[in-house]
């Protein structure tokens, strides 16, 4: 692979330079301008490298190697989180800026940097002369981040294979993924809360909330909230939904504030930051439920927040639907059902080994939170492209993936692709 690697690093750039954020669709570009360019990007890409591609109809695309009848899919995806607050960025979040052995911008891990690699790992085995025994696809999605219409698409204009994985969570390997319940509850409104908004997506935690209400700047001072023209401000920390623990909420110190001088309902803070239904305490192997409320505004007369809700890979998902109906009025965004496989599967022993061969480390199969399109597949995990230990920064200001990171996903996924074809 080394050989290939400057290559593969300009790639890269290139592709983080595209502002993929999810945008209002256009004609023929269901997900926006941003995304259909990053897809036809990496599509043009792969024809340079000598793969046949597929795009089917700007909601997804793939390249494809080998030619048997069993098939594989490496599934990636191009689009992006929104960026948050560019002031907090050491590098604007487009630019693609290596520096200290590291190259920042949105996507550089979260998936753009994992697609480009095995996109170049598909090269570099073609290029040795090795034949796979299974067709293998290499799966650019464009949706991941907001609702998945791009697999719902793939699904109904082709035929998505049964196995594989996709580099977009953890190493050594996972084995499961909790469920995913985005949630938009309708509190009532009250007439001292004019307006509020807070919250880029559901699955990122809110870092700036602000609201027109009465100042009283006893309870400000209280719970950290600003007075910046005319509007009440309060600030946090961004982190990915499915970590809400390793971020801070913007929005409970205003829920805490505007409670105290009666504007808003005494149930928000009870029911979805106290937990007084005890749902954070469900848990099993796979780890506890989180909840994490995300995105709030007043829309059609109500107080709405949206919430992201990961829960143990086991638990009953009729009966945390059934719990929910005692909070507020609400209507299911989205709903992932949770991913759980053998440990001791060919998949992931396969994969178990890679890693462990290749850190020369003892490691174990491990759950998250975190959702990935390996539950598009009747058998699928996500492999990589975290390392244990490493500092996280995805979906956050200053996201980069390390050179370091990026040449070890190009030894492990080269392998992976291998070991699981032949």
């Amino acid at each position: 692979m080394e050989k290939y690697f400057e290559n593969l690093k300009s790639s890269l750039k290139k592709l983080v330079s595209i502002d993929s954020v999810e945008s209002k669709p256009e004609k023929d570009k269901p997900f926006g301008e941003g995304v259909y360019k990053a897809l036809e990007f990496t599509l043009g890409l792969a024809e340079e490298l000598g793969f046949e591609t597929k795009n089917y109809d700007n909601y997804i695309g793939e390249a494809i190697f080998g030619d048997g009848d069993e098939e594989m899919a490496i599934l990636c995806h191009l689009d992006v989180v929104p960026v948050g607050k560019l002031s907090d960025w050491k590098y604007p979040p487009f630019s693609a800026t290596e520096e200290d052995g590291k190259i920042y911008g949105r996507g550089t891990m979260d998936d753009k940097g994992p697609a480009i690699v095995c996109l170049y790992c598909l090269k570099a085995l073609k290029d040795e002369g090795f034949v796979p025994k299974k067709k293998i696809k290499l799966i650019f999605g464009c949706n991941e981040e907001s609702g998945w219409g791009c697999i719902k698409h793939y699904k109904e204009v082709a035929k998505m294979p049964d196995f594989g994985f996709s580099p977009d969570a953890d190493f050594p390997v996972l084995y499961a993924e909790k469920g995913i319940l985005h949630v938009k509850f309708q509190f009532p409104l009250k007439d001292r809360l004019k307006w509020i908004s807070g919250g880029s997506a559901i699955n990122v935690v809110c870092d700036k909330c602000e609201a027109v209400a009465p100042y009283n700047a006893d309870f400000a001072r209280i719970y950290g909230i600003a007075e910046e023209d005319g509007k009440l401000v309060s600030t946090g920390k961004t982190a990915h939904g499915s970590t809400p623990d390793k971020g801070k909420n913007a929005i409970l110190p205003m829920i805490k504030y505007l409670e105290s001088i009666d504007a808003v309902d005494v149930k928000i803070r009870e029911y979805l930051f106290d937990d007084i239904l005890g749902l954070k305490q469900l848990n099993d192997d796979t780890g506890y439920l989180t909840m994490s409320p995300d995105v709030i505004a007043i829309e059609n007369g109500k107080l709405e927040i949206s919430v992201d809700i990961r829960y143990p890979s086991t638990l009953d998902a009729d009966f945390l639907i059934s719990e929910l109906k005692k909070i507020a009025p609400y209507t299911i965004l989205s709903h992932q059902l949770p991913l759980y496989n053998d440990k001791n599967s060919f998949l992931i022993t396969t994969l178990l080994k890679i890693y462990i061969d290749t850190m020369g480390v003892n490691a174990e199969q491990i759950a998250i939170g975190g959702g990935t399109y390996a539950r598009a597949l009747k058998e699928g995990t996500a492999f990589g492209p975290e390392m244990p230990g490493e500092e996280s920064t995805i979906h956050q200001p200053n996201e980069y993936v390390s050179i370091e990171n990026l040449k070890l996903q190009c030894k492990m996924y080269k392998q992976a692709i291998k070991k699981l074809s032949e």
